[in-house]
């Protein structure tokens, strides 16, 4: 433990030498290169274990054991959670955006190998969840973890994050524009010039690595047959269209499941409900199970074998008009599968499902189209801009969409179909749902940062921190004359009425009495409560910092008592507020 000690002393003393923008330079590649090997070693963890669970299976029918494996793996990753780790894994990405609006930026150490292993298993075992969100969480737990013992300041803590959210998208996707653009997009909400470098080294070391031990084969596989074609514009508006109906129904329905899965009594109960839906699902619809990547590329092809293939409906394999029906059945029930999942108590991320999703929902709507006769559409360019339309629909990441979408083909052929699509989808999900599926959790708390710079310093505000408590208190029982020699130790105007319990009644401002504080004739007929009023505005101890701007502005008043369920337990000024608000905003400004 000495030893870790003294190593950690001398980083920290060398790192005090560096200059800043030199220290994040480095800090960007070391994050660059541990998010590529995190991602390395969870997609060849999830590859093993899939493979010698399901390497066996027949492709003419479908295994009982896809009802067994799911369970397994939920069951194994709550044990491991609740009996081993004893510890709550958050969310992937939403955890990297808590940490930043309510800790500081720092990420619980354990997240460094819990997410590692919670998600690999839950994948693995067939969850129907991505490995993105983990990866993601993962890799900025490493960085929180080295700006920690770095000593590093609030703003410099936040950049590493970004590289390092940046460094593991860019390591799974072998897709570095994209990457960068993603962190900017969903979690750097105000990127500086002097960060910019080393996002952009982070994520060039990440898919360098991922290069160097998984190969140069991009994750989709893609090559443009058809070109953009003028006349097909309108077919594109009219999938962005369905794309943000999916995406609607795809957070509208996770969040549903939460609310289901919140009356059921105990984590065993949640697992049975949740592990019989899930296995029930992959039995009848086995490209459910796990990330999908297998189905999105044969999706991808404009080939509908994977609707049948492991199925029990194999031998209805050929028949256009049944597979469309179970491709849209696999629309809807990818979403259950994955809600399904986190309810359960799997650990995993809904950007591989969203994908998975847009590609089945542009497969669904270009062989709707030439099955009826209505129109000739090239499948595949549908089945690909459709991930676009999902991504920028349930994740509110638009640019993220378009560009990770052409990246991934290797070229910008389809550029305007994909802008078209992810444009359309975005803006008519945001009518219908405002948050994207990864704030919607944290806005339940106040918790949602935005590109709203005044809106997220304030989110990073604690009211527990701005607290004032050198008012001294008047007891309800009290007299005129006690109250003036609390006045005469005071440094304060106001003076809050309490009594033994911190019941407060009321609160007494010196301008009110000034007339009769010199009148000693009236120091024993005059009771406090007569002297008193209640507030017309009070903050809760519960209410978030934008709330506590907002009494300040329509009040006018520049303190408030602060309340917790009707206890006193201070005031706060709009002072001190605007105080710690400059302070946050001199931290994120450019040096």
């Amino acid at each position: 433990m000495k030893r870790k000690r003294k190593l950690a002393d001398r980083l920290l003393l060398l790192s005090r030498k560096i200059p800043d923008k030199q220290l994040m330079i480095v800090l960007s590649i070391v994050v660059g290169f541990l998010a590529g090997m995190i991602a390395v070693i969870m997609k060849n963890l999830v590859f093993f274990i899939k493979k010698l669970l399901t390497g066996g299976f027949e492709i003419d029918y479908s295994n009982y054991l896809y009802v067994v494996y799911p369970a397994m793996g939920l069951l194994l990753v709550v044990l491991f959670i609740k009996y081993v780790l004893r510890k709550p894994v958050r969310d992937g990405i939403p955890n990297v955006l808590y940490s930043i609006s309510r800790n500081h930026g720092f990420i619980k150490t354990h997240n460094t190998f819990s997410s590692i292993i919670t998600s690999t298993i839950t994948v693995g075992f067939g969850g129907s969840v991505g490995l993105e969100g983990p990866t993601v969480v993962t890799g900025a737990a490493f960085g929180s973890f080295i700006a920690k013992n770095l000593g590093l300041n609030y703003k410099q803590v936040v950049a590493v994050l970004g590289f390092a959210s940046a460094a593991a998208m860019s390591a799974i996707f072998k897709a570095p524009i994209a990457a960068i653009v993603f962190a900017l997009e969903v979690i750097l909400f105000d990127m500086t010039m002097s960060s910019l470098v080393p996002l952009l080294l982070a994520s060039i070391v990440a898919a360098l690595t991922s290069y160097a031990f998984l190969g140069q084969d991009v994750l989709y596989p893609f090559q443009v047959v058809y070109r953009f074609n003028l006349s097909d514009t309108v077919y594109y508006f009219i999938l962005g269209i369905f794309c943000a109906l999916i995406s609607v129904y795809y957070i509208k329905g996770y969040v549903l499941t939460g609310k289901l899965f919140d009356k059921i009594p105990g984590w065993l109960s949640k697992l049975i409900a949740g592990a019989s839906v899930l296995g029930l699902l992959i039995f009848l619809m086995p490209s459910l199970y796990g990330e999908g990547y297998e189905a999105i590329n044969i999706a991808l092809k404009g080939n509908l074998s994977f609707i049948f293939n492991h199925s029990i409906f194999y031998g209805l394999k050929g028949n256009e008009g049944v597979a469309l029906i179970l491709l849209l059945g696999i629309i809807l029930a990818k979403v259950v599968a994955t809600s399904v999942t986190f309810r359960a108590g799997g650990i995993g991320g809904v950007f591989a499902p969203t994908l998975f999703i847009g590609a089945m929902t542009g497969l669904f709507f270009a062989k709707a189209f030439n099955f009826f006769g209505m129109a000739s559409l090239p499948v595949s360019d549908f089945a690909l801009v459709g991930m676009a339309g999902l991504l920028a629909g349930v994740v509110h990441a638009p640019l993220t969409a378009i560009f990770l979408i052409a990246e991934i083909t290797g070229g910008y052929s389809l550029i305007f179909p994909i802008m078209i699509v992810a444009t359309t989808s975005y803006g008519l999900t945001r009518v219908f749902v405002d948050r994207s599926i990864y704030t919607i959790q944290l806005s339940k708390h106040g918790d949602m940062l935005t590109h709203d710079k005044d809106k997220s310093l304030l989110i990073m505000m604690s009211i527990d921190n701005l607290i004032e408590t050198n008012f001294k208190r008047v007891h309800p029982e009290n007299n005129l004359g006690d109250l003036v020699k609390v006045v005469a130790e005071s440094t304060r105007n106001i003076f809050p009425v309490v009594d033994d319990n911190d019941n407060f009644f009321g609160i007494i401002v010196m301008d009110q009495i000034r007339h009769i504080m010199f009148k000693p004739e009236m120091y024993d007929s005059v009771s406090t409560r007569s002297l008193m009023f209640h507030p017309s505005t009070i903050v809760e101890l519960s209410d978030s910092m934008e709330t506590v701007a907002g009494k300040f502005q329509h009040s006018g008043k520049y303190n408030l008592v602060v309340l917790d369920n009707g206890k006193y337990v201070g005031f706060v000024s709009r002072a001190n507020v605007f105080s710690h608000y400059r302070q946050l905003l001199k931290e994120f400004s450019e040096d």
